[in-house]
């Protein structure tokens, strides 16, 4: 018993009277001896509960700082693919969503000057919107970075595996025209996959002085709203043709904006 009692009037620095069992909680919040900067406790681990004695530990995993950003993207995600889904079976069903959209787009149809929607409407087809997103890639492969561009170019191919299959199964007659298989809009998902991974390449690799960070993903808003609003002005498309490509787009844009934030070695050099 009275080797016992010699470490704990040695560490603690009081009498054998005390108990061996209460200095385990006040440890964990403590500092070492004299000030050492260690922690009381024996066995050398640092204390649990102070958050600056944790350890970030890689990306995606508890503790690490900043906090896993996974769960506000689920939040946004969500309600996109609901949204998408609920006018897909609207338009499949002809329900009276679909009857709606109709009456708000034959207000909208042909307003504003022709030239200037028809400019906005071309900024989703694949001659201008491919071409910014191969600028992009190129880029991002020159700054080191190798599987990201692969990632880019996988999710750009996504958009016509997944929007042609949805056109030809709901065969939505288009505004203007006899044609059908118009939704949803292929130009807007382009636009929207096209200009949003690019913004994601620019922003996980090392890039200009001048090219904030800002920049980039904003543009790309931009762009792929104003392609939408061409579409629908010039009456290529039903507003919820425009509409569902614009909840699509982020859906198909998460798995790369994953990849570009656990590629820590690139984001190391930003």
């Amino acid at each position: 018993m009275r080797e016992t009692h010699r470490p704990r009037e040695t560490a603690g620095g009081s009498g054998p009277g005390r108990s061996p069992h209460r200095p385990g909680r006040a440890f964990g919040h403590g500092t070492g001896a004299s000030g050492s900067g260690t922690s009381h406790r024996s066995d050398g681990r640092p204390p649990h509960t102070p958050r600056g004695a944790r350890r970030p530990g890689p990306a995606g995993h508890p503790g690490t700082t900043p906090p896993v950003p996974g769960w506000p993207a689920s939040l946004v995600l969500g309600p996109l693919v609901a949204l998408f889904a609920l006018i897909t079976w609207q338009v499949a069903a002809d329900g009276p969503l679909v009857r709606l959209d109709e009456r708000v787009g034959e207000h909208l149809f042909e307003r504003g000057p022709a030239p200037l929607t028809q400019f906005l409407s071309d900024l989703g087809g694949v001659p201008v919107a491919l071409p910014v997103l191969v600028c992009a890639m190129a880029y991002a492969l020159w700054r080191g970075a190798r599987r990201l561009p692969v990632y880019a170019a996988l999710t750009m191919a996504a958009v016509p595996a997944l929007v042609i299959p949805l056109k030809v199964a709901t065969a939505r007659q288009g505004p203007l025209t006899e044609a059908v298989n118009y939704y949803p809009s292929g130009h807007t998902a382009t636009a929207a996959v096209a200009y949003g991974a690019s913004a994601l390449l620019l922003l996980a690799v090392p890039r200009p002085a001048w090219l904030r960070a800002w920049l980039t993903p904003v543009a790309a808003v931009l762009l792929t709203a104003a392609t939408g609003v061409g579409l629908v002005l010039h009456g290529y498309h039903w507003p919820l043709d425009v509409l569902a490509s614009w909840c699509l787009g982020p859906v198909l844009l998460a798995p790369l904006w994953w990849a570009c934030r656990r590629s820590s070695p690139v984001a190391a050099g930003r």
